[in-house]
């Protein structure tokens, strides 16, 4: 691991660590924290660290008006985001209950990778900061969400080799999570990409379009008041387009960054 990788680790743990604090010291507090050590850092379906582990944390704010708002990071891999060790995830949103089984939420979310630009790995400057909209649905533990990309969808324009730029890119989800007893739960994801652009020369095996759909199932054990131990397996299709993944670092360097994929994680939760 790098210095500045391990920069952004003790920054993660040292900024869900102050929420963990204020929230301990007022249990009725509308502040909460988190931290968390995963084998690999999965973002539908994809991985974001090129397989390996990754430190993640966050603190969350939630009013009882319905206003929500926090930070969430998480080191990734410069495989992806040359330049980059962090991921800083921006986000606010604003929401009510309908009646005691409906509720709903509208935000907005922001992904911020510092030091990460294309031109890292020396093609033009172009970051791959990205701005969604979003708005939810939830009827009981049931929530589907559908958010929408106000900016270029993680830096894929012209300069990547599309078609054109990937503004209103969409991703719609389904997410249940069903308690199995006390201290066992059991969460279930499906999810879709629709990207608006595809690139302007296939790959060798024909495939051109990045759109994919991709499937979740883990499994957490409360092992404690604050602290949880989760297994899960993720499933990305349209293999054509993910299965050899080259580095921006190295193009010599593939990876499936999709397809099925399995993952452990310590959570801990303030």
């Amino acid at each position: 691991m790098k210095v500045r990788s391990l920069a952004a680790a003790a920054a993660l743990f040292s900024l869900a660590g102050l929420a963990a604090v204020h929230a301990d010291g007022a249990p009725a507090s509308p502040v909460s924290g988190n931290v968390a050590l995963t084998s690999d850092y999965m973002f539908r379906g994809l991985t974001q660290s090129w397989g390996r582990p990754a430190v993640q944390g966050g603190a969350d704010y939630a009013s009882p008006d319905g206003f929500a708002a926090g930070f969430w990071a998480s080191s990734i891999s410069e495989r992806s985001y040359p330049g980059g060790a962090m991921e800083l995830d921006l986000y606010a949103s604003y929401g009510q209950s309908i009646n005691s089984d409906w509720s709903w939420r509208a935000g907005l979310y922001g992904y911020v990778y510092p030091g990460a630009n294309l031109d890292q790995a020396g093609l033009p400057s172009r970051s791959l900061d990205t701005v969604e909209a979003n708005g939810a649905l939830t009827w009981k533990q049931f929530t589907l969400k559908y958010s929408h990309s106000l900016t270029d969808y993680f830096g894929v324009d012209t300069q990547q080799g599309y078609r054109g730029d990937s503004k209103g890119t969409g991703y719609l989800q389904l997410d249940a999570t069903f308690p199995l007893n006390d201290a066992w739960s059991l969460a279930l994801h499906a999810g879709h990409t629709h990207c608006t652009t595809t690139l302007a020369t296939p790959l060798a095996n024909g495939a051109r379009d990045p759109g994919y759909s991709d499937f979740g199932a883990t499994l957490k054990y409360q092992v404690a008041t604050h602290w949880s131990l989760s297994a899960g397996l993720t499933h990305a299709t349209n293999a054509d387009f993910y299965r050899r993944t080259s580095s921006f670092l190295d193009a010599g360097d593939t990876r499936n960054v999709g397809g099925s994929r399995g993952f452990v994680m310590l959570q801990g939760t303030f």
